[in-house]
């Protein structure tokens, strides 16, 4: 039920900052994924809340650590609905918690690739 981004994590998104802090143009979506256990808490009521948490989480240190503009990235929560794997064991349920960073494609040039077919 957690939301940290841990060590190795974080040396993955210093490497992911580096090429969107060279590469501008790029836009990401951050999607938070989760297990099928339920959890709820008093910040977290289900595990929607938690995948989404886990997407604003990596979003914040994109920001905040390295400097990505905030009107470049989504953070969205895929909750238990995006399995990997299936969830019928402890090893499956921790390979579907995870967050999952997708460059956005810039649809403008992309229409303009197929204009010119």
């Amino acid at each position: 039920g957690s939301a940290v981004v841990n060590s190795k994590a974080v040396a993955v998104l210093a490497k992911v900052a580096k090429v969107l802090n060279d590469h501008k143009e790029l836009d990401v979506l951050v999607e938070g994924h989760t297990d099928t256990v339920p959890i709820s808490t008093d910040c977290i009521q289900d595990n929607w809340d938690l995948s989404v948490k886990r997407a604003t989480t990596v979003v914040r240190v994109l920001q905040e650590t390295y400097g990505i503009d905030p009107k470049r990235m989504t953070a969205a929560g895929r909750g238990e609905y995006a399995p990997i794997v299936e969830n019928n064991s402890a090893a499956n349920r921790a390979r579907n918690r995870r967050t999952r960073i997708v460059i956005l494609p810039q649809l403008d040039q992309f229409f303009k690739l197929l204009e010119k077919k």
